[in-house]
């Protein structure tokens, strides 16, 4: 156990030098994103407005789920992050905010980038990348299935004499 520890240990490492850049963990990530998103939809006049706000809207899973296995108040928790990244990306005084993710010893938000809550860049891009993909096909299978049409039959009097159930 301790091997593998020790092994987990240095593949972030790696990764972090490979990436050669950090993001705040904790959702934080999720959640700006999230906001960007859903602000990015409302410009939009098409149908596409409903899949961007859609996918913005799952990417708080991240977050929530932190929170929940934490067994913390999630929709609180959420809720406090969404308003600092709102903030953070409406108002550039503010855009220091861009790092406050979740404290889940605390059950509360903070700066996980002072507290050394960070991931590796790439991985998270690579998460974020194979997310959108499996969405992606998922809309794609669903537009190539195709019901088929259904043919009218005609009422029960019309195959009742095509049949010869009635003889008249």
């Amino acid at each position: 156990e301790m091997e593998r520890s020790i092994h987990d240990s240095l593949c972030a490492v790696k990764r972090v030098l490979e990436s050669k850049s950090v993001v705040p963990g904790g959702g934080a990530v999720e959640a700006a994103l999230s906001i960007y998103l859903e602000d990015f939809a409302t410009n939009i006049d098409t149908r596409e407005q409903l899949a961007i706000a859609e996918f913005a809207n799952a990417m708080q899973v991240i977050p929530k789920t932190l929170a929940v296995n934490a067994a913390l108040d999630a929709t609180d928790l959420i809720a406090k992050l969404r308003a600092i990244h709102n903030a953070a990306l409406k108002d550039e005084a503010k855009a220091d905010l861009k790092w406050v993710g979740l404290d889940l010893h605390a059950g509360t938000v903070r700066d996980n980038r002072k507290a050394g809550v960070l991931e590796p860049g790439m991985s998270k891009i690579k998460s974020l990348k194979f997310a959108t993909e499996a969405a992606i096909t998922i809309l794609r299978i669903d537009d190539m299935i195709k019901m088929t049409p259904v043919q009218e039959q005609g009422n029960a009097y019309e195959k009742a004499v095509q049949n010869g159930s009635l003889n008249g």
